[in-house]
């Protein structure tokens, strides 16, 4: 259980994450807005309570691995490693810009702390499968994390390594759905009705929850729930706002790839800051 202290630091952590993202989208003028700013507290939880990770030796062995499955949110990751010191911040804004290590998606090739290349949506589930079988098979402990957009789970990838792993019986392998009902072209149950996902993960073998995913203290205690049964792949699906954060951007269709120009900037840090100033 976790601690007030605790709640606020990653409660504060989560949005310093939003307000990094929204500086780096407003200098390069577009980018991912929407579907980064609505992972931020998934992010928070992981990065300041559950993953083993060390910032100066990115390629620790016995680091837990994340994949960014929806690799299109790169901004906040990107911005979540810059404040844990993989880089340093004032690189964040080389954003998406010639010669960067911080691509429109992520490319591990590029970014320090990214553990695996996605953009093209789904290939992060095979991934995620594959690099923890092949923990299992070494008899080591590391988990893998793996976070998928919702509209995402419409790619037929994502359900032969829900079948896959089921099978396999990968309990080291933690999936996250970012829930938050909207994808490129609109809603998602307009597009391609998910129904109920968690139900579906467990009939393919998976131990599934549904947490709301802008409460980090429940994010928490759901990762820990996962990772006290031994027996099954875990999926939490995270009930998410798209463009959480700033009010014209939440629960906005349009908030999945925009801009935001210097007025926009100022209104959007404003109302972090005071998030923040109310933990």
């Amino acid at each position: 259980m976790l601690n007030v202290e605790k709640i606020r630091e990653m409660n504060i952590f989560s949005r310093r994450i939003q307000m990094e993202v929204v500086k780096m989208i407003a200098g390069l003028g577009i980018g991912h807005l929407g579907g980064s700013l609505s992972v931020t507290d998934l992010l928070s939880v992981l990065y300041c309570n559950q993953m083993k990770y060390d910032p100066k030796n990115p390629q620790w062995e016995d680091r837990d691995w994340f994949i960014l499955s929806k690799g299109h949110a790169g901004p906040a990751l990107y911005s979540t490693l810059a404040l844990k010191g993989f880089m340093p911040v004032e690189e964040l804004a080389t954003l998406n810009r010639p010669h960067t290590k911080l691509p429109s998606h992520v490319d591990r090739t590029k970014t320090p702390g990214v553990d695996m290349t996605c953009g093209s949506l789904g290939q992060g589930a095979s991934a995620a499968a594959g690099i923890a079988l092949g923990f299992q098979m070494d008899g080591k402990d590391n988990y893998v994390y793996v976070a998928f957009g919702d509209g995402e789970i419409n790619e037929g990838q994502v359900w032969e390594m829900a079948l896959f792993a089921g099978h396999r019986k990968l309990s080291h392998l933690i999936g996250f759905v970012d829930y938050n009902k909207l994808q490129l072209d609109g809603p998602t149950d307009e597009i391609c009705k998910l129904g109920d996902v968690a139900k579906k993960f467990e009939e393919f073998g998976w131990y599934a929850q549904s947490v709301d995913g802008h409460d980090v203290a429940a994010i928490d205690e759901a990762i820990e729930r996962a990772k006290a049964q031994s027996e099954k792949p875990s999926m939490i699906v995270l009930n998410t706002v798209k463009g959480n954060g700033w009010s014209r951007s939440a629960n906005q269709v349009g908030s999945h790839s925009r801009g935001l120009n210097e007025e926009e900037l100022k209104e959007a840090l404003a109302e972090m800051q005071a998030a923040i100033d109310s933990y």
